[in-house]
């Protein structure tokens, strides 16, 4: 096992590491969120079962996002009749990441625990692939039917990439070092493994085999171990694969950040009209307030007016 990227434990967190198992024909990647995702729930102050999918699909949209070959950006988008109608997570291949959820309080279930099966409902999943102005967007869409997010992705490979993939996510509050019960903390992480193309292999049953003992480990990994602060990727990775052997590649580096300015917004609001603009005025004042990071900009309505006019 080669650990030339991870030298300390503060390093174990907010990064995906891609990885490889020794001659099986299988390459994955696997993400540990701390305190980036910390900071993105405690802006929000979402409820708890709306902040545990919130944290599975940044999870995800880091498994995913790494992937790009190039510079863009990832965005998973989920829209659906349940009581979260709307989760939104963008990843830009610099390691940045943002996230929110739009949801209707009053059906939200009970139960501190819910999981995503009950709280996103029928709709659909987006994933984008956004190169930049000059080309083409690339959008994969699946049907969302009573899934949570992980089993929403394995129906987007198994329809729109035809890539054999599996992954499990995990997303929670637990209690953090020092351990003094008086810092909780929310935590995320995931694991996602994919069959490479069987290129140059005559015995494709050995393939197959490799590709099945693979998947059956990461069915094995549970929440608690994605989450865990004292057990590194690296660990768990060598935990899953020692047998077969694994190598590791540098991490990415993730973290919170939102690219809204008061510039950005600005330039938004000039696209409204002038009722519009009139219709968004409340005490002699239009505040904006970013979804994704909950910073509030105000702007004099009337220079705005006048901008328009």
């Amino acid at each position: 096992m080669i650990r030339p990227y991870l030298d300390v434990v503060t390093a174990f967190d907010d990064l995906v590491i891609p990885f490889s198992i020794v001659g099986g024909g299988v390459s994955g990647r696997i993400v540990r969120l701390g305190s980036m995702i910390t900071d993105v729930i405690a802006r929000h102050n979402y409820p708890s079962p709306v902040n545990r999918l919130l944290g599975e699909a940044v999870a995800l949209t880091a498994l995913l996002g790494v992937g790009l070959k190039f510079d863009g950006r990832f965005i998973l988008q989920a829209n659906s009749d349940g009581p979260v109608d709307l989760l939104v997570v963008e990843y830009e291949t610099s390691g940045m990441m943002r996230a929110y959820a739009h949801f209707d309080t009053a059906r939200l279930p009970e139960d501190s625990h819910a999981s995503g099966v009950q709280l996103l409902g029928k709709g659909t999943l987006g994933m984008t692939i956004d190169q930049g102005s000059e080309m083409e967007r690339y959008q994969g869409i699946v049907s969302l039917e009573g899934q949570d997010i992980a089993d929403a992705a394995h129906t987007y490979f198994n329809q729109s990439e035809q890539i054999p993939t599996r992954l499990h996510l995990g997303a929670g509050e637990i209690a953090s070092p020092p351990f003094d019960g008086l810092s909780p903390s929310w935590r995320a992480g995931g694991v996602l493994i994919q069959k490479l193309p069987s290129e140059g292999i005559v015995d494709t049953s050995l393939d197959e085999e490799d590709w099945d003992r693979a998947r059956h480990l990461v069915n094995t990994v549970s929440s608690d171990e994605l989450l865990d602060p004292m057990l590194s990727p690296e660990d768990l990775l060598y935990r899953l694969f020692h047998e077969d052997g694994v190598r590791v590649s540098p991490p990415t580096l993730l973290r919170d950040c939102c690219h809204c300015s008061h510039e950005r917004v600005s330039v938004l609001l000039r696209g409204f009209s002038p009722e519009e603009i009139t219709e968004m005025i409340k005490n002699n004042k239009i505040i904006v307030t970013c979804e994704f990071c909950s910073t509030v900009y105000e702007f004099d309505p009337e220079k705005f007016l006048k901008y328009i006019d």
